[in-house]
């Protein structure tokens, strides 16, 4: 199983360190990462974590302007792409097909290839274009997975809430995630 995880600089980046960590430990799960400058950014303001942490997570690390590499290809088979967090910038670069560098033409090709695309927008409140945007990229194919809040899996932590947001996203890809609490219902 191959999965090409974008990283925006969207608020949040440390969600896609948390998504990496529980890839790493789906036995056969071979990770492809982009980071946008613009997340590199974003890392620096939000963590204090070095950003070769992050990196060090994937099987493979990618420039943003690297269009030839081979997640560019419908050719290279995935299961598809998660981009979290998700800047409104880059729904829209996918929304448009506008995809001028890597992390654009990944989410261009698993469109076009028919492979899930999970996008977790990160902004508040949602704008009507944004909203649109969601609505367009649902309409394309896309899941769309919001990192927010619950309460049902009672949590204590701010990482309780990311562990919920990624054992969501990984649903969307047939995996469990053991640190996500599901609804019991009246169990």
């Amino acid at each position: 199983m191959r999965i090409i995880v974008g990283v925006t600089g969207a608020s949040g980046v440390i969600m896609s360190y948390h998504l990496l960590k529980a890839l790493k430990n789906v036995p056969g799960c071979e990770t492809h990462l982009i980071a946008s400058r613009a997340a590199k950014t974003t890392w620096k303001w939000e963590t204090e974590k070095p950003f070769s942490e992050l990196t060090a997570l994937a099987d493979a690390v990618y420039d943003e302007d690297d269009l030839a590499a081979v997640i560019a290809s419908g050719t290279f088979v995935t299961e598809g792409m998660i981009v979290l967090p998700c800047s409104m910038k880059t729904l829209a670069g996918i929304v448009s097909g506008y995809a001028e560098n890597l992390l654009l033409r990944a989410a261009d090709v698993c469109l076009k290839e028919n492979r899930r695309v999970v996008l977790c927008p990160r902004e508040m409140p949602f704008g009507k274009i944004h909203l649109h945007n969601m609505e367009q990229a649902a309409q394309y194919g896309c899941t769309i997975v919001p990192p927010m809040l619950t309460f049902y899996n009672e949590a204590q932590t701010v990482e309780d809430q990311i562990h919920h947001v990624i054992g969501k996203v990984l649903m969307q890809f047939g995996i469990q995630y053991d640190r996500m609490k599901p609804w019991r219902g009246n169990d």
